[in-house]
């Protein structure tokens, strides 16, 4: 079995991040470490909220982990809380970095055309360091724009999606892969270019609700499937067919919760369905 670490905040409660990806990853058949990067009550979508740095753990359990000869064969990031972060995950990919593990980033800090209120204008350039030492990288169109300097739009067509993509090669990246990517009302998807050429793209429905955290779930789905060996294309189908379930299911719920799409219950969807594209890759 696999094991690989997640670097990014624990929300306590909320459906996002790090409550999110170590399930996911783990019924996928991957063994799922973490390093939190902050601890907070809830997401910061509730009222309410405390929220805990632990920037001051990061280099200690590093230490702890060199030491004891502990490897990963995978690394993936999410939400970084500051561009000190940022500059300690760089040091963890330095540090923990093989010939053979792979590593991806999610570049949480945007969406909708505006940086995340927590992040300040020099935060991208931060991320951007982080992306180039990355195998797989997953902004959205927001963050895409972010990091290259792009202008942001709402409508576009493929040669501007192309343009973006080219770009966030250009930051060091094996692959650059964009989400929330759409060119019709009613499809949604994402895509993807590689260093060598290849483009991919997938869309599904565009669901008409809208649940925090559906990101993360994407992130954490398509690494999980690039850990058990999906092709780049199959784990980012498989992550957007999920998402789809996950929101679709939480919909039609009478005990839905506002804050998070229902991922727990389509769990066992998930993992029949990866083993299924397993068994067609073989």
């Amino acid at each position: 079995m696999k094991r690989i670490v997640t670097l990014q905040d624990i929300s306590c409660v909320g459906r996002c991040s790090t409550t999110v990806a170590l399930p996911v990853i783990s019924a996928m058949g991957v063994e799922c470490g973490i390093l939190p990067t902050a601890v907070l009550s809830t997401h910061t979508m509730f009222r309410n909220f405390t929220c805990k740095d632990l920037s001051d753990q990061i280099d200690p359990i590093s230490d702890a982990w060199e030491k004891e000869g502990i490897f990963f064969d995978g690394i993936y990031t999410g939400y970084l809380a500051s561009g000190q972060q940022c500059g300690q995950v760089r040091e963890f990919f330095n540090r923990f970095r093989t010939e053979k593990n792979l590593i991806l980033v999610d570049p949480a800090m945007a969406d909708n055309g505006k940086l995340y209120p927590a992040f300040d204008e020099s935060f991208p350039a931060s991320m951007a360091k982080v992306c180039a030492g990355a195998d797989v990288i997953l902004p959205n169109i927001t963050e895409g724009c972010l990091l290259t300097g792009m202008p942001y739009r709402t409508e576009y067509d493929d040669s501007y999606i192309t343009e973006l993509l080219q770009r966030l090669l250009e930051l060091g990246c094996g692959a650059a892969v964009l989400t929330g990517v759409s060119y019709e009302p009613d499809r949604l998807g994402v895509a993807s270019l590689d260093s060598k050429g290849n483009a991919f793209s997938y869309f599904t429905k565009k669901c008409p609700q809208s649940y925090h955290g559906t990101g993360d779930l994407y992130s954490s789905t398509a690494f999980g499937g690039l850990m058990r060996g999906l092709s780049l294309g199959d784990a980012l189908s498989l992550s957007a067919d999920y998402v789809v379930a996950c929101i679709e299911v939480t919909a039609r719920s009478s005990e839905a919760r506002w804050y998070g799409a229902e991922f727990e219950s389509q769990i066992p969807w998930l993992c029949r369905e990866l083993e299924e594209r397993l068994g067609k890759e073989k």
